[in-house]
């Protein structure tokens, strides 16, 4: 019989997220599962760490039992402190989630969930990111049961050095869910825009808002692929180099 992966999980909603509680409870019935997790959320942090200030850390209990580890810092912090020195013995698997909201397109270079993901790529564990693609009204099971899925196969299977994964699912009942695809990061921009306001003591203030522009409806994008009701499943490589580009740029003859 083979052994049951050993997971740590993350996110960056927040220990006390109804995505990571739906998560937790599926890949529970596969693996066993260390919970640490942001105490607050930190939505939109990037890959950003904790390194000017300490990381304080407590047992976090649910319903009168221990459900992880609360972190007063960022998903990457949680990764990076799980894994070497939390954590009893090194996971099988990082899996960050389930988010609130798609993580697609450029929104995936923000976001701190997917950068949990990273991190476990880092370390050399292979990672994923999964995020519910709706911010209202969110229905977690279908896309947890998903995750445990992936997990079991990943476990199985392996990701080569650098490369993890982001997922995408779509809020709609499994039965409409059209399948899965396997896809590219989308690129569509932002117009955004900074709402101008005043708080009650008369100072200004700004709150960020916008949209996506021109965002694209392929199937073979993330957003496209959401969007027609399939999971979107991304490989990632943090490698950001742009290996294409080399040769013209060593043209410009910099050092002269």
């Amino acid at each position: 019989m083979a052994r049951k992966p050993f997971i740590l999980l993350t996110n960056d909603d927040g220990i006390s997220a109804a995505g990571i509680y739906a998560l937790h409870r599926e890949l529970s019935r596969i693996a066993e599962v260390s919970v640490i997790a942001p105490y607050t959320e930190q939505s939109a942090v990037g890959h950003a760490i904790t390194i000017h200030d300490p990381l304080r850390v407590w047992t976090f209990e649910k319903n009168g039992k221990q459900f992880g580890h609360a972190v007063t810092g960022t998903p990457a912090d949680c990764v990076k402190i799980g894994y070497w020195a939390l954590m009893r013995k090194k996971p099988d698997l990082v899996v960050s989630g389930i988010n609130l909201g798609p993580n697609t397109g450029i929104n995936t270079i923000y976001s701190g969930t997917v950068s949990a993901a990273t991190e476990g790529s880092f370390l050399g564990v292979p990672s994923f990111a999964v995020s519910l693609a709706t911010y209202r009204d969110p229905d977690f099971r279908y896309a947890a049961r998903f995750a445990a899925r992936l997990a079991v196969r990943l476990h199985r299977e392996g990701l080569p050095r650098g490369i993890y994964l982001n997922v995408n699912v779509p809020n709609i009942p499994e039965k409409s869910v059209r399948g899965v695809r396997i896809t590219r990061q989308g690129l569509a921009p932002y117009r955004e825009e900074f709402d101008r306001r005043t708080d009650p003591s008369g100072r200004t203030y700004f709150w960020l808002t916008g949209q996506k522009m021109n965002q694209e409806k392929e199937l073979d994008v993330d957003d496209g692929a959401v969007s027609a009701g399939y999971v979107a499943v991304t490989p990632v490589h943090y490698d950001l180099t742009q290996y294409g580009f080399m040769d013209r740029l060593k043209s410009w003859k910099l050092e002269k």
